[in-house]
């Protein structure tokens, strides 16, 4: 029988458990130079001592103005790759797996100048309203993705994310609240994300798969549901993606009578519906701290990985304080078994 401590594979990725720790941004690069700092090194690696078992790093951005803040992470120059080599590395010594979420912020991109964006659409009133991209500047950060994704096999990750979730660039182009392009990318909505996603495929081997997080769900007037993200990520499947990270949100402000749940699993229902349509693994998320619940989620055949956000900040051990809450077998790092 699956459970939260059931090893799992997908394509050359073998995980020890099912635990996943949810890309969160630390907003920690001090020097505003997109390069790991200490704190990166600490903050990932005392996970990965704790017993998760797939630890996905942070928000790394493609461009300089790709970032929400300038104290965001990048891979837009292989200067960058080396601290990111040091943080894979030491994780891989404590049995952890790493991946690494690839993205740009578009509209969303806080301290950019001018951001830009598929549409010259802002956030909301607080916010810059963004310069549209011209179609060769769009193909341009197809490119800038890929350099990217190269850096980041360099760096030795197990696995790549493509965020195309929470009202970044991709969901802006997919979403037609905010692709209002009379070109291609407007013509076809995600074209964009496939050209990423064929651009990364091509920059990785084999072994390595590529997952993607996406918001199944929109909470503003107008929104697209669960229908309508099956329908493009069956697209994105297609183009390649071999796993699903099912979250929700973040492309506007939200509609009173949207509101996002907030009891404990409300996305997993996203995640599910996911998985089952397009017969593909899915990563579920949103309010899974509890090992009851999270281990139900993988029991009942709804995720096939579970990923912890807050619980897993608040606590670096998360996953061997769930393995002693459920009775499972797991390695206790030899200093810390009397703990245990």
């Amino acid at each position: 029988m699956k459970d939260l401590f059931s090893p799992y594979t997908i394509k050359g990725m073998e995980l020890k458990n099912r635990i996943v720790m949810s890309p969160m941004c630390q907003y920690s690069v001090d020097n505003k130079d997109g390069i790991a700092t200490d704190w990166h090194y600490m903050h990932y690696v005392s996970r990965a001592v704790g017993g998760t078992g797939f630890i996905m790093i942070e928000m790394t951005d493609v461009e300089p103005d790709g970032r929400i803040s300038d104290f965001d992470l990048g891979l837009w120059s292989d200067e960058q790759i080396p601290a990111l080599k040091r943080i894979v590395d030491a994780c891989h010594s404590y049995g952890a797996k790493v991946g690494i979420q690839i993205a740009h912020a578009g509209r969303k991109a806080e301290d950019a100048e001018v951001p830009v964006a598929p549409s010259a659409i802002a956030f909301d009133e607080n916010s810059k309203t963004p310069r549209a991209l011209t179609t060769d500047e769009v193909k341009g950060l197809v490119e800038k993705f890929r350099s990217a994704v190269a850096r980041a096999v360099k760096a030795g990750f197990d696995t790549i994310e493509i965020h195309g979730a929470h009202g970044y660039l991709i969901h802006q182009f997919h979403s037609p609240l905010t692709n209002k392009r009379d070109d291609e990318y407007g013509k076809d909505l995600t074209l964009f994300g496939r050209e990423i996603i064929t651009a990364a495929k091509g920059e990785m081997p084999d072994h390595i798969p590529l997952l993607m997080r996406i918001s199944a769900k929109e909470y503003v007037e107008g929104g697209y549901d669960l229908q309508e993200s099956i329908q493009f990520a069956k697209e994105y499947q297609e183009a390649g993606v071999d796993m699903f990270d099912i979250s929700s949100g973040g492309e506007g402000p939200i509609a009173a009578w949207g509101r996002p749940g907030t009891h404990a699993a409300y996305q997993v229902p996203l995640a599910k519906g996911i998985k089952n349509a397009l017969n593909v693994p899915v990563i579920a998320v949103g309010r899974l701290d509890d090992p009851t619940l999270a281990n139900a989620v993988i029991g009942n055949e709804e995720g096939d990985l579970v990923a912890v956000g807050r619980g897993l900040l608040r606590n670096p051990y998360w996953a061997l304080e769930a393995a002693s809450k459920l009775r499972k077998e797991t390695q206790v790092p030899k200093q810390y078994t009397t703990g245990f």
